[in-house]
């Protein structure tokens, strides 16, 4: 399994990357992984206000529906607009073209609060 190790993470699943002041983030290769094939992405509006833990997009596979939950309260400034004609995206390149959105923190410290690729690991293999 594929956990970069300059990404933080969510024990949901999300990874988040801080560029600039502002947070990139999607879900990870063992969630997509989970998941299988990826059929459907829908994504929060730009401009919409997230809070930490809420749920504020969809991934649909061929095998389930699942949330994606907020890493840290903010306002997405910017979604992924290539998932909508291909969200394989998600599967073959989950740290890269399949990011989903960004998203300006409130707090920009609370990413200090996700957890760590090692701590991901550990998460991961219990």
């Amino acid at each position: 399994m594929n956990v970069p190790d300059d990404l933080r993470y969510t024990t949901d699943h999300e990874w988040t990357r801080l560029e600039g002041g502002h947070l990139r983030m999607g879900i990870t290769d063992y969630a997509q992984d989970a998941l299988g094939d990826v059929v459907f992405v829908q994504l929060p509006e730009p401009g919409s206000k997230v809070s930490v833990g809420d749920a504020f997009a969809e991934v649909e596979s061929t095998k389930s529906v699942s949330d994606v939950y907020a890493p840290i309260s903010g306002t997405v400034v910017d979604v992924n607009p290539d998932l909508a004609e291909a969200p394989q995206r998600l599967n073959e390149d989950p740290y890269g073209e399949g990011w989903l959105c960004v998203i300006a923190p409130d707090d920009a410290d609370a990413v200090s609060s996700l957890l760590d690729a090692e701590g991901y690991r550990k998460l991961i293999e219990s």
